[in-house]
């Protein structure tokens, strides 16, 4: 997770100062780091397929993250976005756990258990930018195309959208619910908007003159021919330099410079095998 940065959305300070107002400031900061743990769950998931995230912006209810892994297949999409919602529910279940050993600290963490439950479920709803809306998305891509996913995933979030305002305006003449007025806005913000700098990129760069003059350690691996490029990318350290010997059983048939590694990454072709590139 080497170079990860935050950004946080003027809506999250509206809602934080929502949260201020009605002295619920705890409340919030709870569900802001959980939201935290949560997008580095996806970090994690996605670094183990040899991507990171760049830029997490922060937002009410969640963060904002581009869904446009080029190159991964629909299982491994799946397996990153579902990690941040796993994560929550780990975390919850694991406070769960405590109350039968110490029931006396259900007081003091029971809105921990409250927050990771309610990112949880909330995230798991078919709607972009949330991650049931990013597996919905994945299996439209598989079986409309990219194109006609796109307009299908913005029209259900618009749907959401509008039902979520609409719930909201039903409080307004019983007991106002500001919360689902929010909510309607981050779908909205999510659906429509831009997102460019909140994807998933390559975790291996190639060296620049900036890297090597502050200094770079060497970093070699060893691996079968039939290793993957996902795996390799897996294993690479986006701060070293890095030389792979390739092997053929016990015999070693190549050894990828910095530059040759840099060139089989270029092609995208991240579930071919190195001896693809031989």
């Amino acid at each position: 997770m080497v170079g990860l940065n935050f950004a946080i959305h003027p809506l999250f300070f509206v809602f934080g100062l929502y949260y201020a107002l009605t002295g619920r400031i705890f409340v919030f900061v709870i569900y802001t780091v959980c939201a935290v743990i949560h997008e580095l769950g996806h970090s994690l998931s996605a670094s183990s397929v040899g991507y990171k995230l760049n830029k997490i912006t922060l937002m009410p209810f969640g963060a904002v993250v581009s869904g446009n892994i080029d190159g991964l297949n629909f299982k491994d999409e799946i397996k990153i976005a579902i990690a941040g919602p796993f994560i929550n529910l780990a975390i919850a279940l694991l406070f769960v756990a405590t109350w039968w050993i110490f029931p006396e600290v259900y007081a003091f963490t029971d809105i921990i258990v409250e927050a990771n439950l309610s990112l949880a479920l909330v995230n798991f709803l078919p709607v972009y930018p949330l991650d049931g809306g990013r597996v919905v998305n994945a299996v439209l891509c598989g079986a409309f195309g990219k194109d006609r996913a796109f307009v299908i995933s913005k029209i259900i979030g618009a749907i959401f959208a509008v039902l979520l305002f609409a719930g909201f305006v039903v409080t307004i003449f019983n007991k106002i619910n500001l919360s689902l007025m929010f909510f309607s806005l981050f779908v909205l913000f999510g659906t429509f908007g831009k997102h460019k700098d909140n994807k998933y990129v390559r975790l291996y760069t190639a060296i620049n003159e900036e890297s090597l003059t502050r200094g770079l350690p060497i970093k070699k691996y060893a691996v079968h021919k039939n290793t993957t490029i996902k795996r390799l990318l897996a294993m690479l350290d986006e701060t070293a330099v890095n030389e792979v010997a390739v092997f053929d059983g016990k015999r070693q048939v190549a050894l990828l410079t910095p530059q040759r590694i840099s060139k089989i990454l270029e092609k995208g072709e991240v579930y071919s095998t190195v001896s693809d590139f031989l």
